[in-house]
């Protein structure tokens, strides 16, 4: 997946994956996190077709 810097730039970032994790877990929706390319620290995306999707430890 590449991120263009002007969606880079509007996207919150996230030091560690493990941070990224726990905020999409806590999300209403399906998220996952992934290193940037851009900035090399973590975004969340909702595209998750073919990717391993993050199971809540609730459920």
């Amino acid at each position: 997946m590449r991120t263009t810097l002007g969606i880079c730039q509007k996207k919150a970032r996230y030091q560690t994956e493990q941070e990224a994790t726990a905020v999409a877990l806590r999300a209403d929706v399906p998220l996952r996190p992934y290193r940037c390319e851009l900035c090399r620290k973590y975004h969340l995306t909702s595209r998750t077709k073919g990717m391993r999707v993050l199971k809540s430890s609730a459920s």
